[in-house]
C-alpha cells in the first residue's frame, strides 16, 4: 500500500516490467511471420536465378551511382526484393526510413499522388549521413569489429523512389512523372516496378536501365524451397518440392506459400488426431497427462507432406475429374458431340467448386499431349484455349465457358 503513493517506485516498477516483457515480443512475431517475409533476400547475394542484374546492381554498390531503373518480369521473381535489398546495403538501417519511399498499388497513385507525395519527397534535403561506429561481425572468424557507418554502407548522396506495380498507374501519372524525374534527377532515383513492361509509356521506360527478371528455373526454385523446408523442420515426401514449383508456374513466392500451408495443414491434421486421443483416454477413465504429447506446430516434421497435400491447397482438379470430362468430349464409337454427358459433366465440376482457370490449364495439358489428336485439330484446339483464357480475364462466366470450350472440342475431334 505504501508503495502505491509512490509515485517514484510505481514508475520504476513499471520500466522494470515493460523492459523484461519486450526481448519476448520480438521472437513471438518473428515466429508468426509470414515465410514470405521471414526468408526474403536481405542481401544482393541472396536473390536467386537473377545473375546478370544482381551482377551489375553489384558494381552499383561500389561506384555509389545509380541510373534510373525499371524492373519487369513475371510476379514472385524477386523484383521488389532486389530493389529493397539494393536499398538495404546502400543506406543501412538508420538511413533507408529517411532516404527510400515505397509505393504500392495499394496506394492511391494518380496524378496528384504524383504532384504532392512523390515531387515532395523527390525535393526533400538529403538527411546527414551517420558518422559514429557500428558492430560487425566479420563473416570468416565472427570477431566482432567497430567500424564507421560510411566505411559499412556507401550512403550515396541521393533518394530512391520505389513505384511497385507501376504498370497500373494512370497514363496523366505516369506523364506527370516524366517532368518530376527530369527535374529532381540530382538527387533522387526512381524505380519503377513492373509485370507488364508494355504499359509503361515509352517518355518513361526511356529514362530508365531496363531489367528483365525471369520465372525461375526448376533448379534454383527447387533448391530454395528445400532449404526453407529443412529450416523449419518440415519433411517433404519425394518429388514434392518439384511439384511444388510446378503448380506455381515460376512463382517462388506463391510455392512458399503454398510450403507453409501444407506444413500447416499436416500439423493440423497431428493436432486433431492427437485431441480425439485424449478424448479417448478420457473416455476410458485413463490418466490423461498420460496420452499428452506435442502436437505443436513443429509436430509437422513427424509427418511429412504428401503430393496429396499439395494438390489440395494449390486446388488441383484430381485426375479422375479431369478424366471423366477427356471421357466426355471425345467422341466414342460414333462420332458425334456428347452434349448431355459433357453439360452433365461441367456441372459436376461447377458444383464441386473447381476453379475455371485449374480447368482450362489442365485440361490445355492433357489434350495438348494426346496422342489421339492430330496435328491439325490441335492447331484448331490452341485457337479455341486462348479465346477461353481472354474470356476468363474479362470477367465472362465460369460456367458458360467451361461448357463451350468442351463442346467446340468435342466438334473438332468429331471432324476426321
Amino acid at each position: 500500500m505504501a508503495d502505491f503513493f509512490n509515485l517514484k517506485a510505481r514508475q520504476a516498477a513499471a520500466a522494470q516490467a515493460s523492459s523484461s516483457k519486450a526481448p519476448s515480443s520480438k521472437p513471438e512475431s518473428n515466429r508468426l511471420q509470414p515465410w514470405v517475409e521471414k526468408y526474403r533476400p536481405k542481401t544482393l547475394s541472396e536473390v536467386t536465378a537473377q545473375d546478370n542484374t544482381i551482377q551489375i546492381l553489384s558494381r552499383t554498390l561500389q561506384s555509389a551511382n545509380l541510373p534510373h531503373m525499371l524492373f519487369y518480369g513475371p510476379p514472385g521473381t524477386g523484383k521488389t526484393s532486389t530493389i529493397l535489398a539494393l536499398a538495404k546495403q546502400l543506406y543501412g538501417p538508420e538511413l533507408i526510413k529517411s532516404r527510400v519511399l515505397e509505393l504500392n498499388a495499394s496506394d492511391e497513385r494518380g496524378i496528384s499522388i504524383v504532384r504532392a507525395k512523390v515531387k515532395d519527397f523527390a525535393r526533400q534535403q538529403l538527411s546527414a549521413a551517420p558518422t559514429h561506429t557500428i558492430s560487425v561481425a566479420d563473416e570468416e572468424t565472427g570477431e566482432v569489429k567497430q567500424v564507421r557507418y560510411r566505411d559499412k554502407y556507401p550512403c550515396p548522396p541521393f533518394k530512391i523512389i520505389v513505384l511497385d506495380e507501376a504498370d497500373s498507374m494512370t497514363q496523366d501519372a505516369q506523364s506527370a512523372l516524366r517532368r518530376t524525374m527530369e527535374t529532381y534527377s540530382k538527387m533522387t532515383r526512381f524505380c519503377l516496378v513492373c509485370n507488364y513492361v508494355t504499359r509503361i509509356i515509352d517518355p518513361l521506360a526511356s529514362r530508365c536501365s531496363k531489367f528483365r527478371f525471369k520465372s525461375l528455373d526448376q533448379g534454383n526454385a527447387v533448391k530454395r524451397v528445400e532449404d526453407i523446408a529443412n529450416l523449419e523442420g518440415v519433411k517433404l515426401d519425394v518429388g514434392v518440392s518439384e511439384n511444388l514449383v510446378r503448380v506455381a508456374e515460376g512463382d517462388l513466392r506463391k510455392a512458399i506459400t503454398f510450403l507453409q500451408s501444407a506444413a500447416r495443414l499436416v500439423g493440423a491434421a497431428q493436432k486433431e488426431g492427437g485431441t480425439d486421443r485424449k478424448r479417448k483416454a478420457g473416455a476410458l477413465g485413463e490418466d490423461e497427462n498420460d496420452m499428452d504429447i506435442d502436437v505443436t506446430a513443429s509436430s509437422s516434421s513427424v509427418s511429412s507432406v504428401t503430393q496429396a497435400h499439395i494438390a489440395e491447397i494449390a486446388g488441383v482438379i484430381p485426375e479422375a475429374t479431369l478424366e471423366s470430362l477427356l471421357s466426355a468430349i471425345f467422341p466414342g464409337s460414333q462420332p458425334k458431340i456428347q452434349y448431355n454427358k459433357i453439360a452433365q459433366v461441367v456441372e459436376d465440376m461447377v458444383a464441386e467448386g473447381w476453379s475455371a482457370a485449374q480447368t482450362v490449364g489442365q485440361l490445355y495439358e492433357s489434350v495438348l499431349y494426346d496422342e489421339r489428336v492430330g496435328d491439325l485439330q490441335k492447331v484448331k484446339i490452341t485457337g479455341l484455349f486462348s479465346e477461353v483464357d481472354k474470356r476468363l480475364g474479362d470477367g465472362g462466366d465460369e460456367h458458360l465457358a467451361v461448357l463451350d470450350l468442351g463442346l467446340r472440342i468435342s466438334e473438332i475431334l468429331c471432324q476426321s
